[in-house]
């Protein structure tokens, strides 16, 4: 049975990259659990990037600068940082360097991330490639 939503009931609000959530959820502590927290926000400033969003590039500079300092605390992978930071500046930019920099992201982090949020990431990078195009 599905209830209506009363007329005074807000719309619901899309949880962005449900999968990579729900992986950091989990996975163990350590290291699985820090990559996918760190993709997880960096994929995060980079869909930022995405007109409707309605972030400006001053902003989007500001949270990449933060997110960088974020990162450094974390112990990941070595050959996962440089992607991941690639990233972060790129959600600081334009699309067509972000769209490159989540493709860059999801063959570092392949041996890491499940099918469901490779895919979210797979989806993320069409969009922002296809925002590159347009423009």
């Amino acid at each position: 049975m599905i209830i209506p939503q009363p007329p005074y009931g807000l719309a619901p609000v899309p949880f962005r990259f449900a999968a990579l959530a729900a992986l950091a959820g989990r996975a163990p502590l350590g290291g699985q659990r820090e990559v996918a927290l760190a993709t997880y926000l960096s994929v995060r400033l980079a869909d930022d990037v995405i007109t409707e969003r309605g972030l400006s590039q001053p902003v989007r500079t500001e949270r990449a600068g933060h997110a960088r300092t974020w990162l450094s605390t974390l112990a990941l992978p070595a050959a996962i940082r440089p992607a991941l930071v690639r990233l972060i500046d790129a959600s600081a930019t334009e699309a067509a360097a972000a769209g490159q920099a989540v493709r860059g992201v999801m063959a570092v982090t392949a041996g890491f991330l499940d099918d469901p949020a490779r895919l979210e990431l797979d989806h993320l990078a069409t969009l922002l490639e296809a925002q590159a195009l347009v423009k």
